[in-house]
């Protein structure tokens, strides 16, 4: 299984910017001022969260500034190399083409002028097993409908069918989200120097059916336009700047049902898409959480992949599934986090990497304090929901509130020791109006 620490993350940062022209005169769009910051530190701080090292920036315009503010990479703890396009522009694909000597095989390609807030270790794991298929290359796409820009992708499972972003069909509801894997052999058929559009190799691939689909939930930004600006630099004040809030809800039991498993002869988490179905009033609990102004995260043990009942794959389908079914009725999770992991194997088990003691399977608090690196969480005023003695276990672990969903007081209590849930409700629902934020 590849882990960050060993992708090459190649960013296109050559682009001249010129409809921030008041603004990317005096530097590059990747150094323009957000919040205090240079927009590219807020996207470079979410990727060495994942645990990437190694970065090569392809620069352009304004290039000396680019390098002297990144430097070796050192001072963020990663290693940086530079390749310059010249002065011929050559376009996204001649730029990634230029910089062929530094490019590993296998590597994450980027832009600098885009924030994508995403699971960069599915984005690997969805790869690889791509590859292991005949892939040659991954897509992260976004269920558009044509809402930031024209969709321009048609899926077929977990398969890009059709990638064109000249001519756009009705069957497309995807756009390219902006964050793609490739094998560099894709790139060596053209010359050093030939200007084109990496949207060739994509558009290609499509058609062959080598190019895998990771489907994301979560909304990208950019800064192109000044308009664009100003949305991404109000985002980051809210979100980084301001403390909010949070309810943390476990998944299974609490926003969607547990289902019959026919293999074990017990109730179960969905082990198939299909599974997945929606408890009464969760969409609406979750509207009143948010309306009352926290943020809302799902936090969800997911051990059926270790304990071979189903695959990752599988499990990151479910997510996304359950995010989109939410969606459509109007209810927005801000985040998810999963625990894949369990410490013992199974005869059954295919996927080994995922065996392991970890600090994120609930009752240990990891999945907390993963949502804490990536907001600023006001955790005095924040609740954590489930229906299990280990959700209660990790939301009290780091001092939230607790809410336990289900009527078994006793049997829990029994389990819990010194520790009660603060408390008890019938549902989702109930949860939601018991909840409120200090006056």
């Amino acid at each position: 299984m590849m882990s960050p620490g060993d992708v090459q993350v190649v960013v296109l940062m050559g682009g001249l910017g010129t409809r921030l022209k008041d603004i990317t005169k005096e530097c590059p769009k990747s150094l323009v001022d957000v919040c205090g910051r240079p927009f590219f530190d807020h996207q470079l701080e979410l990727l060495t969260a994942w645990g990437f090292r190694k970065f090569v920036f392809l620069i352009g315009y304004r290039a000396d500034m680019i390098e002297e503010h990144y430097g070796d990479g050192s001072t963020y703890g990663i290693t940086i190399n530079y390749s310059y396009d010249g002065e011929k522009l050559l376009g996204t694909g001649g730029a990634v083409r230029r910089a062929m000597d530094l490019l590993e095989d296998d590597f994450l390609l980027m832009y600098g002028d885009s924030f994508m807030d995403i699971d960069y270790a599915e984005t690997l794991y969805r790869y690889e097993r791509g590859k292991a298929e005949g892939a040659k290359a991954l897509m992260t796409v976004l269920r558009n409908a044509n809402r930031f820009d024209k969709s321009n992708v048609v899926m077929d499972g977990d398969r890009i069918a059709l990638y064109d972003k000249h001519n756009p069909t009705q069957e497309m509801d995807h756009i390219d989200y902006g964050v793609c894997m490739y094998e560099k052999q894709l790139f060596e058929s053209y010359a050093e120097d030939e200007a084109f559009d990496i949207a060739e190799i994509q558009h290609e691939l499509s058609v062959k059916g080598q190019m895998v689909a990771q489907k994301v939930t979560k909304r990208f930004y950019e800064i192109g336009s000044p308009g664009s600006l100003a949305e991404f630099s109000e985002y980051v004040r809210k979100r980084f700047d301001e403390s909010h809030p949070a309810v943390f809800v476990d998944r299974d039991g609490v926003i969607n049902e547990i289902v019959w498993n026919d293999d074990i002869e017990q109730l179960d988490s969905p082990m198939k898409v299909s599974q997945l179905k929606l408890l009464p009033d969760v969409a609406e609990a979750i509207k009143t959480i948010k309306e009352k102004g926290y943020y809302v995260f799902v936090v969800t043990n997911q051990p059926g992949a270790a304990k071979g009942k189903t695959d990752l794959k599988t499990l990151y389908d479910i997510n996304t599934h359950m995010i989109d079914l939410l969606e459509d009725q109007g209810a927005e999770i801000d985040d998810l986090f999963m625990c894949p992991h369990y410490p013992r194997e199974f005869p059954q088990t295919k996927e080994k990497f995922l065996i392991k003691k970890c600090g994120c399977r609930k009752p240990e608090p990891g999945l907390i304090y993963r949502a804490m690196r990536k907001y600023n969480i006001d955790l005095s005023e924040s609740y954590m929901i489930g229906d299990s003695c280990s959700d209660v276990l990790a939301g009290a672990a780091v001092g939230l509130s607790t809410v336990f969903i289900g009527e078994v007081k006793c049997d829990l209590c029994k389990r819990l020791g010194d520790i009660s849930a603060d408390y008890i409700a019938r549902d989702l629902k109930e949860a939601a109006e018991i909840i409120s934020p200090a006056e």
